[in-house]
């Protein structure tokens, strides 16, 4: 597991709420924001934007995870992700996100985000237990 001492976590948790900060939300209000510390120590944050359309709406998560990769390529691994939102509400990553995420955390990640208690830690894997992992034609052939 990474050395997720209490200055690291405030920094993940920091950067999540700058990010909230510039959310793109004029329909739902519901500004969430989110940041990734990978496995080199480099954290990478995202914000939701909408759309009027709202299904071509995207979660910080999402939005973060996209910005790493852009920036920085597919190579490194999350350890730890923080969420959170302007509207002091309950926001785990939604089953999108954590699908997406899932293909780039490392076995032991966190993730930190407010429930109705306040702010929660929880592993990643008990947070979708079942992924959709890579598989091949070969290894699920029916017949």
């Amino acid at each position: 597991m990474a050395n997720l001492t209490p200055e690291i976590t405030a920094q993940l948790r920091a950067s999540a709420e700058s990010a909230a900060a510039k959310a793109y939300a004029p329909y739902s209000k519901f500004r969430v924001g989110a940041a990734l510390l990978f496995d080199d120590d480099t954290i990478v944050s995202g914000c939701n934007v909408e759309n009027i359309s709202y299904g071509l709406t995207i979660c910080a998560e999402r939005t973060a995870l996209c910005r790493a990769i852009a920036e920085r390529g597919a190579q490194h691994k999350i350890v730890a992700i923080a969420v959170t939102n302007l509207n002091q509400a309950a926001s785990p990553p939604c089953g999108a996100c954590r699908q997406m995420l899932s293909e780039f955390v490392t076995s032991d990640a966190v993730v930190y985000f407010p429930d109705d208690q306040g702010i929660t830690s929880a592993p990643f894997k008990e947070l979708l237990p079942h992924i959709f992992h890579h598989w091949t034609k070969e290894e699920h052939a029916r017949g």
